[in-house]
């Protein structure tokens, strides 16, 4: 099995970048790039601050903005637009990359919701430029399956302060159930209008040697109320294709918040990683999306990175590039299992049967207060409640009926498991405190 993926890897995936296809050397990520300078449409395609730079420095803003720009005029595939605007006025942007008549798998890409993690953005930024740009049959065949949709700066105004969280200082990976800021919103409207097969999210990560200092660490979403098909499919993501990709490129993986015994690799302690469901790739996973956080090493361990810069954000790169050739490996081996389990996970709401989590995770078994093992058949809200959460209602794709005094949110729909998260008053991170109606 694991031979015959990573024959997928290193063959359909010319889906996989020109750039950085091995650990970068000092030098690589130029050349790499200036390799890339056959026009597929009589242009030059453009290159990132980062690659012109060697990775001396992160791509600007304003030369992002250059560059998409330039990727769009350049290629037919792609379209950009603007899905918000950040409290500071900065554009919250969306690239869709396809060819015109693309119609079945949807991959999303979020980059850098952290606005101090810059090695997801500029993977992202590359791989907008190769797959738009690229000549040969496999990426073109792949295009013509597949819509892959960008956000290549989930957190403009952390990028331009270099923050972990946004202009307010709120960290925007927790806020996929309140979608309390425009960055929230903007993607959960994406979520919501393009239904995405696959939901790939970028991130770095401070290694604590020699315990957590893998070059790479992904998780699955580990809430418990992620269907069951989505979650199996969330783990061969990683297992069999994002994990076999990095190592074929010669970097070093793990599994995120666990750490592990050196000498015999077994786990130790858990420090991060829950199922909280406010976290996008829980979110992604109740939301029927196969998902997968990936993080990146910012740490320098070798001298010759701890001597040059430029090696050291190569290597953050060039990682993310090697798992992202794995995950788009994965969406053309295995487009059949993933439309279907994530087409009937979101069908399985309408049949409103099951117990709904409140808490817990795939490795922690919810507490019997966490579980509601016979769910209310819907919620009852005031009209003040109402018009407080009507927004965030739409946003999370979550219908109601309007109801004497206010509405009515019934179970049984898409969203199923996803409404007590938002409307319970047991729930750690709900919106309102709605009324369990048990009246079926």
């Amino acid at each position: 099995m694991r031979a015959r993926v990573l024959g997928t890897l290193l063959g359909a995936v010319a889906l996989a970048v020109p750039l950085v296809a091995a650990p970068a050397q000092a030098g690589d990520s130029g050349r790499a790039a200036d390799s890339a300078q056959a026009g597929d449409f009589g242009r030059t395609p453009p290159r990132t601050g980062f690659e012109i730079t060697d990775g001396a420095r992160w791509t600007t803003q304003p030369e992002e903005q250059t560059f998409l720009a330039a990727v769009d005029r350049g290629s037919s595939r792609v379209s950009t637009s603007t899905v918000g605007t950040t409290r500071q006025g900065r554009p919250l942007q969306l690239v869709r990359i396809g060819e015109r008549r693309s119609t079945a798998s949807t991959v999303l890409l979020i980059c850098s919701q952290h606005g101090n993690e810059p090695a997801g953005r500029e993977a992202c930024l590359s791989k907008v430029r190769d797959l738009a740009y690229a000549k040969d049959h496999r990426t073109r065949d792949f295009l013509r399956r597949t819509t892959v949709l960008v956000v290549p700066t989930a957190n403009p105004d952390g990028r331009a302060a270099n923050t972990r969280g946004n202009s307010d200082g709120v960290d925007i990976n927790r806020d996929h159930i309140a979608l309390a800021t425009a960055e929230g919103r903007a993607m959960a409207a994406v979520v919501r209008d393009r239904k995405p097969d696959l939901i790939y999210d970028l991130h770095e990560y401070g290694a604590t040697p020699p315990f957590y200092d893998k070059d790479l660490f992904d998780l699955w979403p580990r809430n418990l109320n992620t269907d069951a098909r989505v979650h199996a499919e969330s783990k061969k993501l990683s297992e069999d294709y994002v994990r076999p990709a990095a190592h074929a490129s010669g970097f070093s993986t793990g599994t995120y918040g666990i750490w592990t015994d050196p000498v015999t690799g077994e786990p130790t302690q858990q420090v991060a990683g829950d199922g909280q469901e406010r976290i996008l790739r829980n979110a992604a996973g109740i939301k029927h999306s196969v998902g997968l956080l990936i993080e990146s090493r910012v740490d320098a361990l070798s001298e010759a990175e701890k001597q040059d810069q430029a090696l050291n954000q190569r290597r953050r790169v060039a990682s993310h590039l090697a798992s992202l050739s794995g995950a788009l490996a994965y969406v053309s081996e295995r487009r059949g299992p993933v439309e279907t389990a994530t087409t009937r996970a979101r069908l399985a709401g309408f049949a409103d049967r099951g117990p709904v989590y409140l808490g817990g995770a795939d490795n922690d078994p919810a507490k019997p207060s966490e579980v509601l093992a016979d769910p209310p058949c819907g919620y009852r809200l005031t009209k003040a409640q109402l018009d407080d959460v009507r927004d965030e209602l739409a946003l999370h794709d979550v219908a109601f009926t309007p109801a004497s005094g206010g509405a009515y949110v019934p179970l049984r729909q898409s969203q199923r498991d996803l409404i007590p998260l938002l409307l319970d008053p047991k729930a750690a991170y709900h919106l309102t405190t709605g009324q369990p109606d048990t009246r079926c």
